[in-house]
C-alpha cells in the first residue's frame, strides 16, 4: 500500500467517523467500497467516493471544512461534494427519496432516477480494523456493468472490468431449488 492509499485510508476513517458522531448516514462507494468488501487494498484509486443524503450534505460538509477539507472548484456544490485535502479527494454524491420512498439520485441530471433496490442495506465493509458503512455488492456489481450501457460514451474501463472479476469471484452463487 503506498502513502496515497493510506492518506486515503485515513480520510476514509475521518469521514465515517465525523459522519456517525452527527447522526449522517454515508455510504462508501466506487472502488474503495469493492476493497472494503474484499478486506484488502487491490490497486491505486484516484478518489474516494461516497453517498450521503442530500439534506444532510451541508452539515457533512461543514464538519470536514472544520478539518482542514476544502471544496473542489471543478464540480458544482449543487450537484455533489468534492472536497480536497492535500492530495486526498473525497466525492460524495447525493441520495434522496421519491414519493414511493425509493431510494433515487439526490441531484444533477439523473435526479429522481431509481437506483438498486436494496442498495444501502449490504454489511459494512472492512480492511483491517476499519470498518465503514458501503453499498451493497449487488449494487457495485450492477454499477460497473451498466455503467457503459448508460453513458455510451464512457467504455468500460479496465480497471472496472478487473473490479467485476473480483467481485464476482467473491460473491456467492445462489442456491439452486
Amino acid at each position: 500500500m503506498d502513502d496515497l492509499a493510506r492518506r486515503q485510508l485515513d480520510g476514509i476513517a475521518e469521514l465515517a467517523g465525523l459522519a456517525a458522531a452527527a447522526g449522517i448516514e454515508v455510504w462508501l462507494r466506487g472502488g474503495w467500497a469493492m476493497d472494503f468488501h474484499l478486506g484488502e487494498v487491490t490497486r491505486a484509486h484516484v478518489d474516494v467516493d461516497w453517498y450521503c443524503w442530500r439534506a444532510d450534505a451541508d452539515r457533512l460538509a461543514d464538519l470536514l471544512r472544520g478539518r482542514g477539507w476544502r471544496p473542489d472548484p471543478r464540480m458544482p456544490v449543487d450537484l455533489q461534494l468534492d472536497l480536497v485535502r492535500a492530495d486526498v479527494e473525497m466525492s460524495v454524491a447525493y441520495l434522496a427519496r421519491d414519493a414511493t420512498g425509493q431510494v433515487v439520485v439526490g441531484a444533477g441530471p439523473w435526479a429522481g432516477t431509481a437506483l438498486p433496490d436494496g442498495m444501502l442495506t449490504g454489511p459494512p465493509g472492512r480492511i483491517g480494523p476499519l470498518a465503514v458503512p458501503m453499498i451493497s455488492v449487488a449494487a457495485q456489481i450492477e454499477f460497473k456493468e451498466m455503467f457503459p450501457v448508460w453513458m455510451p460514451d464512457r467504455p468500460r474501463r479496465d480497471k472496472d472490468a478487473a473490479d467485476l472479476t473480483r467481485l464476482r469471484a467473491r460473491v456467492a452463487p445462489e442456491p439452486r431449488p
